[in-house]
């Protein structure tokens, strides 16, 4: 089995929710902190080719809900997401799950059955 990396924010519900599982399922994972943390460029371009803008910012989010339109405009668009998503790693949709080069975003039950 691949080494296991969430991302995450330590008060995020849903992140507290999938740690939880992943503790009852017995599986070892390390957690990495988005505002402790930090990200990479090359970390966060890695995840948008891999699951898309669409997938990976959280347009439910109190920080989206605070950005402008032109802010907006650029989170979803490939060519600027990375910028945006950098200086406002809470627009990243939690959590964000990679293990043997795969990258799956969020905690439901198809993305518990690939974990």
């Amino acid at each position: 089995m691949s080494e296991l990396t969430v991302y995450g924010i330590k008060n995020c519900d849903t992140c507290r929710k999938a740690l939880k599982w992943l503790d009852g399922q017995g599986r070892a994972y390390r957690w990495h902190d988005l505002r402790g943390d930090g990200l990479s460029t090359a970390r966060v371009t890695a995840w948008l080719d891999a699951v898309g803008a669409d997938m990976l910012v959280n347009r439910r989010s109190t920080t989206w809900r605070g950005l402008d339109d032109e802010a907006r405009r650029a989170a979803m668009d490939p060519n600027l997401a990375v910028g945006i998503l950098l200086e406002h790693p809470t627009l990243i949709k939690r959590p964000v799950f990679e293990s043997g080069g795969s990258v799956a975003v969020g905690f439901n039950a198809a993305v518990r059955d690939n974990l």
